[in-house]
């Protein structure tokens, strides 16, 4: 049986809207391939990891006060980060593990957290914090060469700038500023974005391309998910779809 290694970053910790249920999501649609996942976690305290055994590294998402905490810590594992990075691993990033990874966060008080800077965007929150980007939003984004609409839901005061490669053009709600035309980063080894949900059982298919990078760079050949049934998951977003973008 084939094998994938997935590094759960501060599951502990990073985990606003039950975004470990991402985790849960890889590990189904897996078994369903005759995969395994393999998941390690990584807490405060830990030794930095050589982060690149890992096929995947899960940053969920988390509010300001996780994300001072865990900074600090984080900081640590920047060379380890950097060099999965360079070397291929796939990074899946929401909210706060999106923020994290650019230069840096800016709280509503003022206060900057630095992030890995491993990209360069930045994010700066509204001094305001009753203003927010709240609700149901859907993002056009392109997977394995076609067009896939994803759906989540974002909450998020800080506005993210300086974003270079958007995950996706918004088709409702905000993204990654107030009423902004793009939403998250996207590379061909990085999906970062404010969607919760889960993310990855709203959206099958984005799962599925994750799988597909993953065992391509793996085994060296060209790897497409075998169909499973997403009868269900598909009617679910369909009527949201009609909902949301009339």
């Amino acid at each position: 049986m084939n094998k994938i290694k997935l590094l759960h970053m501060y599951p502990n910790m990073l985990d606003l809207y039950g975004d470990s249920g991402n985790v849960e999501i890889i590990k189904y649609r897996c078994k369903k391939r005759d995969i395994e996942l393999e998941v390690s976690s990584h807490i405060i305290g830990d030794d930095t990891n050589d982060f690149s055994q890992y096929d995947i590294v899960y940053l969920g998402g988390g509010a300001d006060l996780e994300q001072q905490i865990l900074a600090d810590d984080l900081l640590k594992c920047k060379g380890a980060v950097r060099k999965a990075y360079e070397n291929g691993t796939f990074f899946l990033m929401i909210c706060g593990g999106y923020q994290l990874l650019g230069q840096y966060y800016k709280d509503s008080n003022g206060e900057k957290i630095p992030g890995l800077a491993l990209f360069d965007y930045y994010t700066v929150a509204s001094t305001d914090k009753g203003k927010r980007c709240i609700g149901n939003i859907v993002i056009e984004t392109e997977l394995d060469g076609e067009k896939y609409k994803v759906i989540g839901f974002e909450n998020h005061g800080g506005q993210t700038q300086n974003v270079t490669s958007p995950f996706g053009k918004v088709l409702a709600g905000n993204g990654n500023c107030f009423s902004s035309d793009t939403e998250g980063y996207m590379e061909k080894n990085v999906v970062a974005t404010y969607l919760h949900g889960p993310l990855l059982s709203k959206n099958p298919k984005l799962c599925d391309h994750i799988i597909n990078y993953v065992m391509t760079r793996k085994t060296g050949e060209k790897y497409s998910c075998k169909p499973i049934n997403d009868k269900l998951e598909e009617e679910c977003r369909q009527q949201l779809f009609e909902r949301l973008l009339k």
